[in-house]
């Protein structure tokens, strides 16, 4: 296992989250614990030192089962992080209570790493409300107690979103958990939040280096090309060696499902293989490709927004398409949809066609509405 420095601490570059620890339901809530401490065990005896749970994960019992197969090493050997459940506004103005049931639940009595979870356009308000909800200094407090040693924040929004947080926490977060692989960098504003974050002097955890498994099963075409490149590595390996190759990634989350998974994972964290600028290139050429033939070619012009009776910000709606369309469903469109006010949503296009006069890349922006309509529902 290979290791990463931080804050006097070596933490291991590959972290076990526990997101999609096994199975035995349709559901995913019930946990297989055999095959899962299983999985801890060999983690942890192959030198992975950082793990991550949430509140939500697997309905509530991904923190149980970390709590049980963590409880079995000396504290002193591991890496605990959990997060607040900000993705569920509900729970804002319940920090206190929630944070004594996690330590309860994870058999600590501290984390050494805590987030913010999921900032985004729906819970943006509630986490700069801290007069209102008192998260932020409920959880300062926490650090200050010793019951918390890293204070950080997840972020799945845009980077409006993610500069508005640090305009107004930044001083006070040691770290970022960023959905981060070679896809991402460019689709998700990837690039630009580390750049942001690398200015603060702020450190990256990775989350989604493979995108829930996508990046793991791409076409023939494309290992052919990166097989010319690295005959021996799979298309997972490229996932990490990419990661390996950004100096402000702390740590990897992957969030493996099987023994087999978490051996091959582990085996590529053997050594550090760095991409080369030709490798990380190709790359990135192949993640354009990849978005390229599910997304709308919009540059955000906005000639289209002039010509719009229904004022709809077309440019953005067509990005959460893209990333809807590409990603085959998920929650970030529909989550960022529900934040815009009614009349506004591409069910409110009428089909005029205004847009598609005026738009350079003669897109259909219409018929891409009529779609993204059908595809929420």
């Amino acid at each position: 296992m290979i290791y990463n420095r931080y804050q006097g601490e070596q933490v291991s570059a590959l972290a076990l989250g526990t997101m999609r620890l096994p199975v035995k339901d349709d559901k995913g809530v019930e946990i297989d614990e055999e095959k899962a401490l299983e999985m801890f065990d060999y983690a942890f005896g192959h030198g992975v030192n950082y793990f991550d749970t949430a509140w939500g994960y697997h309905g509530g019992n991904s923190e149980l089962v970390t709590g049980k197969a963590l409880s079995r090493y000396p504290r002193d050997k591991f890496f605990l992080a959990t997060k607040f459940p900000g993705y569920d506004v509900s729970n804002f103005g319940k920090v206190a209570e929630i944070f004594e049931k996690q330590l309860e639940k994870c058999r600590v009595d501290f984390f050494d790493f805590y987030l913010f979870h999921n900032v985004c356009e729906t819970n943006i308000e509630h986490y700069l409300d801290d007069e209102k909800y008192g998260t932020y200094s409920y959880l300062i407090q926490q650090k200050r107690n010793g019951r918390i040693k890293h204070l950080g924040f997840s972020c799945h929004g845009t980077t409006e979103t993610f500069g508005r947080f640090l305009e107004r926490y930044g001083d006070d977060m040691e770290f970022c958990q960023l959905q981060l692989n070679y896809l991402d960098w460019e689709f998700q504003q990837g690039r630009e939040k580390v750049e942001m974050l690398k200015k603060l002097g702020i450190p990256v955890i990775v989350m989604e280096p493979v995108r829930g498994g996508k990046l793991a099963n791409i076409g023939d075409i494309y290992r052919k090309r990166l097989g010319e490149l690295r005959p021996d590595a799979s298309p997972v390996e490229w996932c990490f060696r990419f990661l390996q190759s950004l100096p402000e990634v702390t740590t990897t989350l992957s969030g493996m499902s099987s023994l087999d998974q978490l051996k091959e994972n582990i085996e590529i964290y053997s050594e550090k293989k760095p991409l080369t600028s030709r490798e990380t290139e190709a790359l990135l050429g192949i993640g354009r490709e990849m978005t390229g033939q599910t997304a709308l070619p919009c540059t955000a012009c906005r000639y289209c927004t002039e010509y719009c009776p229904q004022g709809l910000d077309i440019p953005t709606l067509i990005a959460l398409y893209n990333e809807h369309a590409f990603s085959g469903g998920g929650f970030l469109a529909p989550m960022r949809l529900a934040t815009l006010p009614e009349g506004k949503r591409p069910a409110d296009c009428i089909g005029c066609r205004s847009c598609e006069a005026v738009c350079p890349q003669g897109i259909l922006i219409s018929e891409a509405f009529t779609d993204f309509v059908k595809r929420l529902s």
